[in-house]
């Protein structure tokens, strides 16, 4: 579970405050996939980063009584001068992992060939994205955050991912953010809405997104 007890984000821009989030009490329960709706704008990736702990609140405490992924698609995951191979040793040792092991894996499942020896700065954001999703899976996470990276690559790379996936989420829970309604109803059975500051969670992801969809049609409005 991850619990925000109270928790405040926001940015000073040159009209002022930009809010993300405004005193929100909020549990993702343990068990259930989360879909995070929200505008472009409203600050998902910044509630993502949140919950991983990679950016603090401005007040509040974000609770976390599981073992939680780094933000897959956050680009500030690796170091862009160390290779490929070089930043997965490093991750490993961070999260207490077997280094050979998830080297061995991330080099095969990421088919990213001699760029796993480049440096990172090298990679376009697809191979980023590949190299991410790759280390993901080759640590053991309760819970994963995941910032549309299911949407990379080609078919055949798709595929590959989906059904790891499947496989991983016999045994960890996600939360998913995704401009595409039907990722979040294939991954996610809860869903959540960030707008103007305020998080809303919601226990059917069905209602959740007819929720959105109404919401997006009257701001058109």
């Amino acid at each position: 579970m991850i619990a925000l007890e109270g928790v405040s984000k926001f940015y000073r821009v040159s009209a002022g405050l930009r809010v993300v989030l405004d005193e929100v009490w909020a549990r993702f329960q343990s068990g259930h996939n989360f879909g995070i709706l929200g505008a472009n704008g409203s600050g998902k990736s910044t509630l993502v980063r949140l919950l991983a702990g990679s950016e603090k609140p401005d007040r509040g405490t974000i609770r976390r009584d599981v073992r939680v992924s780094f933000p897959l698609g956050y680009g500030g995951t690796f170091h862009g001068a160390l290779s490929g191979r070089e930043n997965v040793s490093f991750l490993a040792r961070v999260y207490g992992a077997d280094r050979r092991a998830v080297t061995t894996y991330v080099e095969a499942f990421s088919e990213l060939g001699e760029y796993f020896e480049m440096p990172v700065n090298t990679y376009s954001a697809g191979m980023r994205a590949r190299l991410a999703f790759a280390i993901c899976l080759a640590i053991d996470f309760d819970l994963y955050l995941i910032d549309e990276v299911t949407e990379i690559g080609d078919e055949h790379f798709r595929r590959k991912c989906a059904a790891a996936f499947r496989e991983r989420m016999r045994r960890s829970d996600i939360i998913l953010v995704s401009h595409n309604p039907q990722t979040i109803r294939q991954y996610c059975d809860r869903g959540a809405i960030l707008a103007d500051g305020e998080l809303r969670l919601y226990d059917d992801i069905g209602e959740a997104l007819a929720r959105y969809h109404r919401m997006s049609a009257e701001a058109q409005e």
